[in-house]
């Protein structure tokens, strides 16, 4: 899942996570498709954010998750054979791609 600008929603992307109003009032629920008379709704309350599935904006500077697990590979790089941090590596980088996968 990717929290993004209310402004760079477009038709087909699906919230992740409820929209609130400012006032807290749900505007739109988790799971929602979004088309273009819904987002034009979420602009004119002046709601300025929105988590939608997956991971549908590039962000500048944003590594890949490619990237980021060799990043993870290369910190444990020198400790292949304690086990403990092995295990630790290996998790980390199950969350890593599993956040992805949400995202």
């Amino acid at each position: 899942m990717q929290q993004i600008l209310s402004l760079q929603a477009a038709e087909g992307m699906v919230l992740a996570k409820d929209v609130e109003t400012p006032d807290g009032r749900i505007l739109c629920g988790k799971g929602t498709p979004l088309t273009q008379m819904i987002i034009d709704r979420i602009l004119k309350m002046e709601v300025s954010h929105i988590t939608v599935e997956g991971h549908p904006v590039a962000v500048e500077g944003e590594k890949s998750l490619e990237q980021e697990l060799r990043d993870i590979e290369k910190r444990f790089g020198k400790v292949k054979h304690v086990p403990p941090l092995v295990y630790l590596k290996k998790r980390i980088m199950q969350r890593k791609v599993a956040s992805r996968k949400e995202a």
